[in-house]
């Protein structure tokens, strides 16, 4: 009973600030300004397609390169000594310290034609690059930013691993790459999946990034519900619909690789 009874704030917080917020953004979808039914602000949603396959594109490139510079940093972490790995941490966690919007605005100035990056090339006698207000500038963004929510889940999962496997794969005869691939890959998996879940959400959701670095040229999803809630163009009916949308898309990627972990989770840990 008492267990029971210490769940109610939870409860009610669920409910006030999840339940509320979503029954009230499918109600704005599904209805006009008037208030009455209809599906215009669903089927609107399809003018903007372009807009959603850029911010899966992009977001699924930051996601990428986070998994590939994530995981052989979170295993330098996990294999070094105990007193270096808090340290190590930390330096992981320090830029997440700083104001997200600040973290931005200093690529901001790395990036721009002006910034200290070609400055630096100019005295180097190279020619000047123009990065800022480029994909590229936003994935460069979304790396930056959401890497620590790789680094520290798999960070997490590979501290995990028993030694006295690895070292019985070694004993096996088992070499480095064979051990990687048949014992810590596999076992790693729930942190993979939860990294990747963890970057990709709200990298294909941003829109402070995209308008910094990406300017009006690099629209992505948060940009549009942004400008229908707070812009020039506003209309909260469509906004709710547009954000609806992107709900079920996280939804099915995450039901997606919810599947990925629980298959993984009955594999690995076997030499071939």
């Amino acid at each position: 009973m008492r267990a029971k009874s210490a769940s109610y704030p939870y409860l009610v917080w669920m409910v006030l600030f999840i339940v509320v917020p979503m029954a009230l953004v499918v109600a704005f979808a599904l209805t006009d300004r008037s208030g009455a039914f209809t599906l215009k602000n669903l089927a609107g949603v399809g003018l903007y397609s372009n807009v959603f396959l850029r911010s899966i594109w992009l977001g699924a490139i930051a996601t990428a390169v986070s998994l590939l510079v994530g995981y052989p940093l979170a295993y330098i972490i996990a294999k070094s000594a105990g007193h270096r790995q808090g340290v190590l941490v930390m330096l992981v966690m320090l830029p997440m310290w700083m104001n997200f919007l600040l973290r931005t605005y200093a690529w901001m100035t790395l990036l721009e034609d002006s910034g200290l990056i070609n400055r630096a090339l100019a005295a180097l006698g190279l020619p000047p690059a123009h990065m800022i207000n480029t994909q590229g500038a936003v994935v460069l963004g979304m790396v930056y930013n959401y890497i620590p929510y790789m680094i520290l889940p798999l960070y997490s999962v590979l501290t995990k691993i028993d030694p006295s496997v690895i070292e019985a794969a070694q004993d096996l005869g088992a070499d480095a790459k064979r051990v990687f691939l048949r014992i810590t890959l596999p076992l790693s998996m729930p942190g993979v999946i939860s990294g990747i879940t963890m970057v990709f959400v709200p990298a294909v959701s941003t829109f402070i990034i995209s308008k910094m670095l990406g300017g009006g040229s690099n629209l992505l999803i948060g940009d549009l519900i942004d400008m229908q809630f707070l812009g020039s163009a506003y209309n909260p009916n469509l906004g709710s619909a547009i954000s609806l949308v992107l709900m079920v898309l996280i939804l099915i990627c995450m039901g997606i690789m919810n599947q990925f972990d629980e298959n993984g989770a009955t594999e690995g840990g076997v030499l071939v």
